[in-house]
């Protein structure tokens, strides 16, 4: 009975393990665009200005779409505040955060809070009812995109490890 037990456990354990190490793409970023040109956008800045994709050009991109009431961002941002610190000295690379908070409060409160000094862009608008969301094929949050200098999606993926891997690849070259 006890062996019976251990080995329940183990294969359970087993499987939450496998889960964990499995790539979150094949499941959650099936449906976003993978290449070809990004979307252009025109979406307001929490410093008040207006941007578009143009703005970034000749710079690589990471557009991190999020909000400050999704568990899976909030775990997510110790990562994404190492990968800013990361690119202090890189005037190649730019970070952007695309939130879909509706409360701009919120979002001026956590971004204080938690130390993100990087560009807020918001419509202020859940994602189901955002334009970039739409154009962007966002279904689940966190999603990344990656665009490159030229305008070209790189990579479109909800796995941080994965945005990192191609930074270091691109610094590489």
């Amino acid at each position: 009975m006890k062996f019976r037990l251990f080995a329940l456990l183990a294969a359970l354990l087993m499987g939450a393990f496998s889960l964990g190490a499995q790539d979150l793409d094949a499941r959650y970023a099936a449906g976003l665009l993978k290449e070809g040109p990004a979307p252009d956008f025109s979406i307001r800045g929490t410093d008040g200005k207006t941007y578009t994709l143009k703005d970034f050009k000749g710079k690589t991109l990471i557009l991190d779409f999020w909000a400050t009431w999704c568990p899976d961002c909030r775990e997510e941002m110790p990562q994404l505040l190492a990968l800013q610190e990361k690119l202090k000295g890189r005037k190649d690379v730019v970070l952007v955060g695309v939130s879909f908070d509706t409360d701009p409060a919120a979002l001026s409160s956590y971004v204080k809070e938690q130390g993100i000094t990087w560009l807020q862009l918001s419509e202020f608008k859940k994602r189901k009812d955002s334009a970039i969301a739409a154009a962007y094929h966002i279904q689940w949050i966190p999603t990344k995109y990656v665009i490159g200098p030229d305008g070209q999606i790189l990579l479109a993926t909800v796995m941080q490890d994965k945005v990192e891997a191609l930074l270091a690849d691109i610094q590489e070259k």
